[in-house]
């Protein structure tokens, strides 16, 4: 039995040292995915109701993005967020800008990006990714507390899975493997069943362990 718990423990601290490389990057792609579905609607309004300086300045915030220059990255969001705030060109710009800095771990500045989309956002959707993207900031920060108050926010159902799933990780590094554990069931049960996510969470419930 203690092998067999010794190994457990060793599976566990394998996925959780993948898990904290790569938190970020997966929850950079759910942005992509936001993007292209739900709020897909509410860009082409913008596309055809903003005036043509708003499409212009980002044009030019997308041509810097390629560059992968924080710096000019960086600066051609914040003309963007500066000038024309209440648009989805600004929150989509802070949110890209924002991935930019969490790659080059520029974590100060992604927060800051990201607070500002939770706080200005026009689309629900938006304002769920931005809020789970620093929820994984501040858990690699170990500022427990400030991640579940993340995840605490009001969100859609749609959402109920990541939210439970990113809210397990917090619990399992505070050492608290029991709540994990049923935060992670809730994440499976509501995680969509073809989502590469639920395979993740599945490893995840079975490093802990069965409940003793």
């Amino acid at each position: 039995m203690a092998a067999l718990d010794l190994h457990e423990q060793e599976q566990f601290e394998a996925l959780k040292a993948w898990w904290k490389d790569n938190r970020l990057q997966i929850l950079g792609a759910v942005l992509i995915v936001v993007i292209a579905m739900g709020g897909w609607r509410g860009w082409q309004y913008y596309q055809h109701k903003q005036a043509g300086e708003a499409a212009t300045l980002y044009q030019q915030f997308i041509e810097q993005l390629a560059s992968h220059d924080a710096k000019r990255v960086n600066d051609a969001a914040a003309a963007v967020m500066d000038k024309f705030a209440s648009t989805a060109y600004a929150t989509r710009a802070a949110l890209l800008a924002a991935q930019v800095n969490e790659q080059g771990r520029d974590l100060a500045h992604a927060k800051t990006q990201l607070q500002w989309v939770a706080d200005h956002a026009g689309e629900a959707d938006l304002k769920d990714v931005a809020r789970l993207r620093l929820a994984a900031i501040f858990l690699d920060e170990k500022n427990y507390a400030e991640a579940l108050t993340q995840l605490e926010a009001k969100h859609p159902d749609s959402f109920d899975g990541l939210y439970a799933d990113l809210r397990g990780d917090v619990l399992s590094a505070q050492g608290k493997i029991d709540e994990a554990r049923s935060s992670y069931k809730l994440a499976y049960e509501k995680m969509d069943a073809q989502s590469m996510f639920r395979n993740l969470i599945q490893m995840k419930l079975d490093a802990l362990g069965a409940a003793k």
